[in-house]
């Protein structure tokens, strides 16, 4: 095994690639554009900066374009040019695009919630912190080495708690602020603990070389090792809010500002669950029968808990549209985590993985718009009660068959085919990876989930017990509603243009 001091020379990086790195940096420096120019514009104006930050964004998913063509990477060691802590290889693609494209969609929900909040959110600052953490969330899944693994999640992480907690005067907003920072802050604490084992036993941070040299440990350091590992698991399960480290998630959606529920609910997730896939295949397989059967226990329980959550909702609580689509994601945190465990048994891990990624991006588009719809209903009914939905279809039919769809794509039932298709495939990643027991547990809890939101869907069509009330869409929001619906008609259509794009060729 090699010295764990590292050559002062290897230190030194070669001259960067500004392609490979576009995305996220174009990202970043709008946001710093805007905050600047925040200054200069007066409060007429405002909505210059909104679309600034859309254009931006558009632009950022623009320039996945060119990397198209081939892996790129960059800040490599000149000693071992294969060995890199930035790499754009059809995993990162795919990631980034999902990153960048969830953050338009906010942004979009975003120009308007603004516009109707008036003085309460602060224009300036909302979009330089959501562009900063989209920069940070489409930086994570390009990085190769552990430390900017770390930068980069506290990059998305970080301006995302003032973007939670940044309405003014609002005591919920302040709380659900509170309570996903500590719990952020525990998570990475907890991280960094177990990367200095890591780094202590193998003497490097590039996850190639962690997993080269992890295998050749010293018996002595055996146990520290295992810490190492197991510290890491534990922080990357708070981000990706699996079960027990969730309890932050229905009150931080509930007093986040819509918009930012929606981002979270995917940038989050796709944050988190990135970042995991990074840790357990690319830096420990050998520690597969490690994190195998704790992220499929985790799975399992963290599937069970979502959605028992999502079925104990009552429609006329106060938030209570919310807080479903808040316990929802938790379960689909779950079904998220089966294909990852599944890779630790799987002779194809790329496949498995694959499956992740796949339910990832039906999963974003389906969900955001659910939340477009649900940011619709919010400004005629700002408690947002799954009541508040009922006789949708006779205010605004076209609404509420989107909104329809949207949830029977979560749900897993036809016509939302892209939502049936995905939760096929990683109950198959699980059955051939001879997890059994686990296919059964996703299978009775998607029986679960099928009442609480075919019950909320059969509400949408429900004789409304008053007038019907018009809602008036706004572009940016009759936007982000159609684009979501689009793709998920789309893929509906196609269901296997999602694994073709969801193969990542992270091996």
């Amino acid at each position: 095994m090699s010295s764990p001091a590292q050559p002062l020379a290897e230190s030194v990086v070669q001259s960067v690639d500004w392609l490979a790195i576009a995305p996220p940096t174009i990202a970043a420096v709008v946001g710093l554009a805007v905050l600047v120019a925040d200054l200069f514009v007066g409060d007429t104006k405002k909505a210059l900066l909104g679309w600034t930050s859309v254009v931006g964004l558009t632009i950022s998913l623009m320039a996945l374009l060119p990397l198209l063509d081939g892996d790129r990477a960059t800040f490599c060691l000149t000693g071992a040019p294969d060995v890199c802590s930035y790499t754009a290889d059809r995993f990162t693609l795919v990631i980034q695009f999902l990153v960048l494209g969830g953050a338009l969609l906010a942004a979009l929900l975003s120009m308007t919630a603004l516009k109707d909040a008036k003085k309460e959110l602060p224009e300036g600052e909302f979009w330089f912190l959501l562009l900063s953490s989209a920069a940070g969330a489409a930086l994570l899944p390009a990085s190769r080495d552990l430390a900017t693994l770390i930068v980069a999640l506290e990059v998305a992480s970080l301006p995302a708690f003032a973007l939670v907690g940044i309405r003014h005067g609002d005591k919920r907003s302040s709380e659900a602020a509170l309570k996903f920072f500590l719990s952020s802050v525990t998570a990475t604490t907890v991280s960094l603990l177990g990367i200095s084992f890591v780094y202590a036993t193998t003497g490097t941070l590039y996850l190639t070389e962690i997993a080269d040299r992890i295998q050749n440990v010293d018996s002595n350091l055996h146990t520290l090792t295992q810490a190492g590992v197991v510290l890491t698991l534990i922080g990357f399960a708070f981000k990706t809010a699996a079960v027990p480290f969730h309890f932050w998630v229905p009150d931080t959606y509930v007093g986040a500002p819509l918009p930012v529920a929606a981002y979270l609910s995917v940038v989050g997730k796709a944050v988190g669950f990135s970042g995991l896939i990074l840790v357990t295949v690319v830096a420990l397989p050998s520690y597969a029968d490690v994190w195998g059967p704790a992220l499929a226990a985790l799975a399992a329980l963290t599937m069970t808990v979502g959605n028992v959550g999502a079925l104990k909702q009552q429609s006329t609580r106060a938030y209570s549209a919310v807080r479903l689509l808040a316990w929802s994601s938790v379960g689909q945190a779950g079904y998220l985590l089966v294909p990852i465990a599944a890779a630790a048994y799987s002779d194809d891990a790329e496949q498995a993985i694959g499956s992740t990624v796949a339910y990832a991006l039906m999963y974003a588009a389906v969900n955001l718009g659910a939340f477009s719809v649900a940011a619709l209903v919010s400004r005629t009914k700002p408690l947002n009660r799954i009541s508040d939905y009922r006789g949708l279809y006779a205010s605004n039919p076209a609404t509420a068959l989107l909104l329809a769809f949207f949830l029977l794509c979560l749900a897993g039932l036809p016509p939302g085919i892209i939502g049936l298709f995905a939760k096929v495939t990683v109950f198959s990643a699980a059955v051939d990876a001879g997890l059994g027991w686990l296919a059964v547990v996703m299978a009775v809890n998607v029986v679960i989930a099928l009442f609480y939101y075919l019950q909320w869907t059969t509400l949408l069509f429900r004789a409304p017990e008053g007038a019907p009330e018009p809602h008036r869409v706004p572009a940016p929001l009759t936007t982000a509603i159609a684009l979501t619906g689009i793709v998920g008609i789309a893929l509906s259509g196609a269901p296997q243009l999602v694994l073709r794009f969801a193969d990542t060729g992270l091996f």
